[in-house]
């Protein structure tokens, strides 16, 4: 009797955590449903403060020479108002509202009227309709991989512009760049409120909306988890990686162009900007299946965040390095240019070694060879909305034995050579690699966070196998 008791509790007990984990799956897998006050103050601080900083860093090339500190000096002696720095900035023309205009619909129409081909003579190359991770809902989305080839349509395109048609300047974007910016950021307001509108009245999956009641909170971070229009095209993959990042190596190119224009040369360093950037922008391109399991889309809902994010922030912060050699052309000496080409190269290594190892572990299920031999791993499991089990292996070998985010800190190797290019006369130039370590390092702790609601005592398993999460033996 007391054996038949004892097993009826035991079994009660493994029921009541069992909804505590759905419940907390529910709860916090993806974004969060409750806002506390420091999540409000960071989020009304980026809301208003993150478009200024953007004006701030671009006006200062065109203005001050790229000096982060004349524009400040300049208003706190009383030189200038800022009305005075405000009337010389270049206003919205028809020129630029066309430009970017053309550019996002051919990028629309490259998106999702022309089917992905490059899979089919590419080796290794995956492309094509594929499968995203399983939504909170447990909804499983698929999606037209072709970013490869509107990346190539696109620079095709470009160059013979350059060699043959001459329709346009290659310095067209730097020779507009104040004008476009306005664009843009009419783009990512327009599209971040859209997304928020429709993510009251028409979702296209109710179950995967979040709501906190902050108005604030749900249009910086997004409502609907993965809004569409159609069957094909998706918010969040169209603007995470068109129109910014295939814009991303053209502005480079546009920025090289004029610096050629001006000075009759290309420096070594804005070559080393150009080539090292355009691996990174390639390698996105090339595993964009990869990134449909990435935080971005597995997590983050489609808001201000990403919508704003991508449109502005993107395409004008990640290409400070090139405006910033314009106006100050850096020519290395061979030892620096070395230095500057090893430390992106080895960087980029890392982050493409450590994400192969992660897909090659996830698509093999663990049934492959890691270092030359088997890879350990955590098993985890978590609950969906609708109540269905779903489990995961975690790995804790190769890179991943090292470090939780070890293809971060790759990632951060490759954003400091771009900055280490540029040489050591001015700041600005340095934000991307203090901007990357602050987002990655916070992104780390978001995605930890998501990950310990979602899988629980499993999740202390693994962070017990693997303690550190991007230096090993430091943090």
């Amino acid at each position: 009797m007391a054996a038949h008791q004892e097993k009826k509790l035991a079994k009660e007990r493994k029921h009541q955590n069992m909804q505590n984990d759905t419940k907390a799956s529910q709860g916090q897998w993806g974004r969060a449903w409750e806002v506390d006050w420091f999540s409000l103050a960071s989020i009304l601080f980026l809301l208003i403060f993150a478009p200024l900083i953007v004006y701030y860093f671009i006006m200062s090339c065109a203005q001050y020479q790229c000096s982060l500190t004349d524009p400040l000096l300049d208003l706190l002696t009383g030189n200038k108002h800022l009305s005075d720095i405000w009337n010389r900035t270049p206003m919205l023309t028809y020129r630029a509202a066309g430009i970017y205009s053309l550019w996002v619909i051919f990028q629309v129409v490259l998106y999702v009227s022309i089917p992905d081909v490059c899979h089919k003579f590419l080796p290794g190359y995956v492309g094509g309709v594929q499968e995203g991770a399983v939504t909170p809902a447990g909804v499983v989305n698929k999606y037209e991989i072709n970013g490869l080839q509107a990346w190539i349509i696109t620079h095709v395109l470009w160059f013979a512009n350059a060699s043959c048609f001459h329709f346009f300047s290659p310095t067209i974007l730097f020779d507009n760049w104040i004008p476009l910016l306005w664009c843009a950021n009419i783009l990512g307001y327009a599209v971040s409120t859209f997304a928020m509108i429709k993510g009251y009245f028409f979702p296209t999956n109710a179950k995967d909306c979040k709501f906190t009641g902050n108005f604030f909170y749900d249009y910086m971070m997004g409502i609907e988890f993965n809004p569409r229009i159609g069957k094909w095209f998706d918010f969040k993959l169209f603007f995470n990686g068109r129109p910014g990042i295939v814009a991303w190596t053209l502005i480079n190119l546009s920025f090289a162009a004029k610096q050629q224009e001006l000075y009759g040369e290309v420096t070594n360093s804005m070559i080393l900007v150009n080539v090292l950037q355009g691996i990174y922008v390639l390698d996105f391109f090339w595993n964009e299946a990869w990134y449909l399991k990435t935080i971005d889309i597995c997590h983050d809902h489609f808001g201000w965040y990403l919508g704003w994010g991508d449109c502005v922030w993107l395409p004008y912060l990640y290409t400070l390095q090139g405006l910033y050699l314009v106006y100050h052309p850096v020519q290395l000496c061979t030892a620096h240019a070395a230095v500057v080409l090893m430390v992106g190269l080895l960087g980029y290594y890392i982050f493409r070694m450590t994400n192969h190892q992660k897909d090659l572990f996830r698509r093999t299920n663990g049934n492959c060879r890691i270092w030359g031999k088997k890879p350990e791993y955590i098993e985890c499991s978590y609950m969906s909305v609708d109540g269905t089990k779903y489990y995961s292996k975690l790995m804790t070998s190769g890179f991943w034995g090292w470090a939780r985010h070890f293809n971060y800190t790759g990632d951060l190797m490759g954003s400091l050579a771009y900055c280490l290019a540029c040489g050591f006369e001015h700041m600005l130039p340095y934000f991307y690699i203090i901007y990357m370590t602050i987002l990655l390092t916070h992104r780390c702790i978001r995605d930890e966070h998501r990950c310990s609601s979602k899988y629980g005592k499993d999740w202390k398993h693994y962070t017990a196998a693997v303690p550190y999460r991007l230096l090993p033996g430091i943090f």
